[in-house]
Parts: structure tokens; sequence; C-alpha cells
């Protein structure tokens, strides 16, 4: 699937910014190509950056990736649910709070490279298993409709934003 087949109805206008940061790609390249270039941008991130903050108040470093990671993990959840026909409404997340909670600070940029990558490849190996009616399914988080293809794109999408972020904000001089 495209990004262009996504439909309006099928995600919160929200998201669109991350849907519209990928381009014209399709969902299983977008993943595949990421898993390898993402942990080559990682490992290019000094050890030194991790705990960087580049204003009073916002994350650092590590916190930003580790978020990067909870939240593929959410959304992977969420695709799984809505493949399956779990018309249960799913709530939110607040990112804020699992922050705090997620130790970032701690870990080497190694730990956040193989997670990122066991995180990934098990997001490819569900999405594989999904044909096109699939992708189309959908189900409500944070009170709004999301369809499996559009968690897909978005999870792709968040993590290039928040690549280009780091680029920006941290690591610029």
């Amino acid at each position: 699937m495209k990004t262009s087949q996504l439909q309006d109805h099928e995600y919160n206008p929200y998201y669109r910014t991350y849907i519209e940061a990928l381009g014209e790609v399709t969902l299983m390249d977008i993943m595949r190509s990421q898993i390898k270039n993402y942990p080559q941008f990682l490992a290019s991130i000094p050890p030194e950056k991790l705990t960087y903050r580049y204003a009073e108040g916002k994350w650092t470093v590590a916190e930003v990736l580790v978020h990067v990671l909870d939240t593929e993990r959410v959304f992977q959840y969420r695709a799984l649910r809505f493949a399956r026909k779990d018309l249960t409404p799913l709530p939110g997340f607040d990112q804020d709070d699992y922050v705090p909670n997620s130790v970032a600070n701690v870990r080497s940029i190694e730990q956040l490279i193989e997670e990122y990558k066991a995180i990934r490849a098990s997001t490819i190996s569900l999405f594989e298993t999904f044909d096109a009616a699939t992708l189309k399914q959908k189900g409500v988080a944070s009170n709004s409709p999301m369809s499996v293809a559009a968690l897909g794109f978005i999870m792709c999408g968040h993590q290039k934003h928040h690549r280009n972020i780091i680029r920006e904000r941290y690591l610029s001089p």
C-alpha cells in the first residue's frame, strides 16, 4: 500500500504531518528501509549528546529516542487489535507520563539500537501478515478512527519526524 492510497477518514488529522513527511512510499518499503538506516543514524549520535536537552523542560536525546520506541510499541498493539477486528475503543497514552518512567538517560546508544531493531523487526513481521483488506480495517484509538495501514505509516513518519528534530535542535552546531 502507498501513502497516497490512505483516505482522510483513516486517521486523525493530527497525524497528517507524519504521513506527509514520508512522501510517496509503500508501507513495507519504508519500514524495511528505516530498519536499515535508523540504526546508522542512532550510531552517529555522540554519546555525550544522549543526555543533552536543547532547552529547559525539553526531553533529552535519549528520552526522545525511547519515546519513538514506546510509540511504535503502542501503535503496533493498536494495529494488531484492529487487524483482528477487535472494535473495543482504545485509550490514548500520555507521552509525558511515559518519559520520566523510561529510565532513558541511563541507557547506552547500543541498547537503544538493539531495542529499536527488535521492535521494528516485530512490526515488520506483523505487517507482513496483513493483506489489503486487513490494512483497511479500522478501530478507534484516542477517540479517533484509525486504519491498520494508517498506524503503520504514522509509526514511520513519527520516527522520521523525531529524527529530523534531533538533527535540527540537538545535533546542529
